[in-house]
């Protein structure tokens, strides 16, 4: 079966982490310093705070912009819940915006719609390794007095005009074993802003300033300098990495001809195809259903990002989110396909991958 998505760990990782072991030192120490440091520098910022997951990052970013019970914070219903569930850490309120239909990007004319004077951020996400709209974004925020919170968990090493992805706001970066790069778990803040920078290192271990000495109330959401020693090799290998996903996905946009499938496309900068997601039209002579089984019969993985809007998720329905409230967004939560495009693949997957899937017809 070839796999949808699959780390890419080498003799190099495995290496740093028996130095990291043989060392004593497996909390958070040196390495991950040293990450921090290589991270801030390639996303082109001044700082960069590591913690334990991609949902920590978010969550403390929230709480470092002082986002709080009663506050409203603007978000995609089409992405993991993730992006959600922190604000609803923070007792602040998720807004759905809708998304655009090429991108599946949080749609900016509607993001103006849901502004309200409780409305203090917009956590706007990358999905699947696409920019979202940020000149627009950005003039939103500009007009409102509002934060920006770059969700930038599926694309590492994407770019809007020229400059790296979570470097316009809050970045918040995932680690998750089969993003773009991995440290297993793990997650990044990165900022330009030193006040945020040093709020989030104190809320990711107790509020502590030094040692025994606690200013606020803060998680323990540290990184250990396991994580960051596959990191540090992973990051070495992130432009090669991506620069495969784009070609796979080059590949795919030249040789899949079938009627009834949109492909992606690169709209706002650089796309570094986290996922390559298709998107069944009605003209499609199979259902999803139908085209997934038929993809794994002939040994090829797939799957669904994501088979609902994250307002009609149980939690989110419990808390009074209904139907209908994101039309684009719930529409494409029917239709939408992910075929494998990670660095691993092969060209005699690839061939085989397209040749599959034209047969449908």
């Amino acid at each position: 079966m070839i796999p949808v998505a699959t780390p890419m760990i080498g003799e190099e990782e495995i290496q740093e982490v028996v130095e990291v072991l043989k060392s004593g030192m497996i909390a958070q120490g040196k390495r991950v310093e040293e990450f921090e440091k290589l991270f801030s520098e390639y996303v082109g910022v001044d700082f960069a705070v590591a913690v334990s997951n991609g949902t920590a990052a978010l969550d403390i970013a929230l709480k470092a912009c002082g986002i709080g019970e009663g506050d409203e914070v603007i978000t995609t219903p089409f992405t993991f819940i993730a992006s959600a569930n922190a604000i609803l850490f923070q007792r602040a309120k998720p807004v759905f915006a809708d998304i655009e239909e090429d991108t599946y990007n949080i749609n900016p004319e509607d993001v103006v719609e849901k502004i309200t004077p409780r409305t203090k951020a917009i956590i706007g996400v990358h999905l699947f390794g696409q920019p979202f709209d940020l000149k627009s974004i950005l003039e939103i925020c500009e007009d409102h007095n509002l934060i920006l919170i770059e969700d930038c968990a599926q694309a590492h090493g994407a770019e809007y005009d020229g400059k790296k992805v979570g470097s316009f706001g809050v970045g918040c970066f995932s680690f998750y074993a089969t993003k773009n790069m991995t440290t297993a778990e793990g997650g990044m803040i990165t900022s330009n802003d030193e006040r945020i920078a040093k709020l989030c290192k104190l809320l990711r271990s107790h509020g502590e300033s030094k040692k025994y000495f606690h200013e606020i109330l803060g998680h323990n959401m540290r990184m250990t300098d396991i994580q960051a020693a596959i990191g540090i090799v992973q990051l070495k290998k992130l432009d090669w990495m991506n620069e495969r996903r784009r070609k796979n996905a080059e590949y795919y946009n030249k040789n899949i001809k079938v009627e009834g499938l949109r492909k992606p496309k690169e709209k706002y900068g650089k796309h570094v195809y986290h996922q390559y997601v298709l998107y069944l039209e009605e003209d499609f002579p199979m259902s999803r259903n139908e085209f997934s089984r038929y993809l794994a019969e002939k040994g090829i993985s797939n799957a669904v990002h994501y088979p609902k809007p994250v307002y009609l998720q149980p939690l989110y329905k419990k808390l009074g989110y209904e139907e209908g409230l994101c039309p684009v967004a719930e529409e494409t939560a029917k239709r939408v396909i992910s075929i494998p495009v990670h660095p691993l693949l092969t060209r005699n997957e690839l061939e085989y991958i397209v040749m599959t899937i034209n047969k449908v017809i």
